[in-house]
């Protein structure tokens, strides 16, 4: 989708702080963090959220939380939050499936 944030950064239009890579999906740091360790994992393909995720594409969204869990494990989080929101009065305001991992802090609720 050429007028997306996301899809212009896994491009490499737009710079980003690139955490992992791979053909499937694409994580960066987050630009404005909101907790010490805050990075976002993206499909390569252009998903708009969750509410669009079928048995077409299922299978990026189970490797996308095995990234997860590898960069997790990689960056020795043991305890962290993995948040994904879907529509505009959820927060979400790039609307390209993306799902922000958050660590090294007390997390709260509802999330800050």
């Amino acid at each position: 989708m050429s007028d997306c944030l996301f899809c212009k950064i896994i491009a490499g239009e737009i710079p980003s702080s690139k955490v992992y890579e791979d053909d499937v999906c694409f994580a960066f740091n987050d630009i404005a963090p909101q907790a010490p360790t805050h990075f976002l994992v993206v499909p390569k393909a252009h998903i708009g959220s969750v509410s669009e995720v079928d048995g077409s594409n299922s299978a990026v969204v189970a490797h996308i939380f095995e990234v997860i869990a590898k960069l997790a494990g990689e960056q020795g989080m043991e305890s962290y939050r993995v948040v994904s929101n879907i529509g505009e009065q959820a927060g979400q305001s790039v609307f390209h499936l993306h799902f922000h991992v958050l660590s090294g802090r007390d997390m709260t609720w509802p999330p800050g």
